[in-house]
């Protein structure tokens, strides 16, 4: 088993960044790769992106490729999603969760394990 846990969204304008944090404790492990996906009202839960925890190499999805920053603190067990440049559109829950390493970390259905969520609003 392996617990999520996200922090760091808030109430922001337009322009302005947010850094989420998500905590992994349990049965972690370097097999796996984790990733943020987000989820706004009415849609479906969408890839934001990626990182390769033994690699460290990193996947965005377009839409926040530039703006976004994803990253791990291998010794805190800790992965960081920078959000600069936010806007409206970013407004979402945003989750994130634990796919085994040969899985496509794109595909949200194939994660092991997620996160709570924590709501991040972008307002104009």
């Amino acid at each position: 088993q392996v617990q999520l846990v996200e922090s760091g969204g808030g109430l922001v304008q337009a322009g302005d960044s947010l850094r989420l944090s998500c905590a992994a404790s349990g049965r972690t492990s370097r097999n796996y790769d984790m990733g943020w996906f987000r989820q706004a009202p009415g849609k479906e839960r969408e890839f934001v992106a990626a990182i390769r925890w033994s690699s460290g190499r990193t996947y965005y999805a377009d839409s926040v490729k530039g703006r976004f920053t994803i990253s791990r603190d291998n010794a805190k067990n800790t992965v960081y999603l920078q959000m600069n440049s936010l806007r409206p559109e970013d407004t979402a829950i945003y989750y994130c969760g634990v796919v085994p390493t040969t899985r496509d970390f794109r595909n949200l259905y194939l994660y092991d394990y997620w996160g709570q969520g924590t709501q991040v609003t972008v307002s104009s």
